[in-house]
């Protein structure tokens, strides 16, 4: 099956196929994935890709969801329904400003600070689960507009911990 979703304010091609075994083949802009899930709860999904487990936490209304996985947001809909509606003016095109904790934590290290700048990938907060440390990193390149958390706060799943304005934003 294909379908067109928008991601982030962004139209993906993408292709479903079940397998067999109960498994998807997903190809999304032409990359093929294995993947398989499980639910956890209402908002919890633990997802199977390629081999690695993912923690994704999923909330929303029947026309967009918003999926966190690893602390950033990503909000999902399908694009055609979009474009039939026309434009929204909502926050959703903010959504990837935001990185969350992806699991109940505590907060370990605050490793910026408001007003830097920031680069893709770069650690902004260490957060502790279980005795396992996340490293939670930025999107994108950008400049940190607010800490919405210290450390030895606890922080649940979808949480905002950082605010970041992506560079040459307006």
């Amino acid at each position: 099956m294909e379908y067109r979703l928008s991601v982030n304010n962004n139209a993906v091609p993408v292709e479903v196929e079940t397998s067999d075994d109960g498994s998807l083949s997903i190809s999304i802009g032409g990359v093929s994935h294995r993947v398989s899930f499980s639910t956890i709860n209402d908002h919890h999904i633990w997802l199977n890709i390629n081999g690695k487990g993912i923690n994704a936490y999923v909330c929303g209304s029947h026309d967009e969801k918003s999926i966190v996985i690893n602390g950033v947001k990503y909000v999902v809909a399908d694009a055609d329904a979009l474009e039939k509606r026309g434009p929204r003016k909502t926050q959703a095109g903010k959504a990837c400003n935001e990185v969350m904790s992806p699991m109940p934590a505590v907060v370990v290290r605050v490793m910026v600070k408001e007003g830097d700048v920031v680069e893709k990938g770069q650690a902004l907060i260490v957060v502790s689960a279980m005795k396992m440390e996340s490293t939670l990193g930025a999107p994108f390149g950008g400049k940190i507009i607010k800490i919405n958390t210290h450390e030895g706060a606890k922080v649940m799943p979808g949480q905002i911990l950082v605010d970041i304005e992506k560079e040459g934003a307006d």
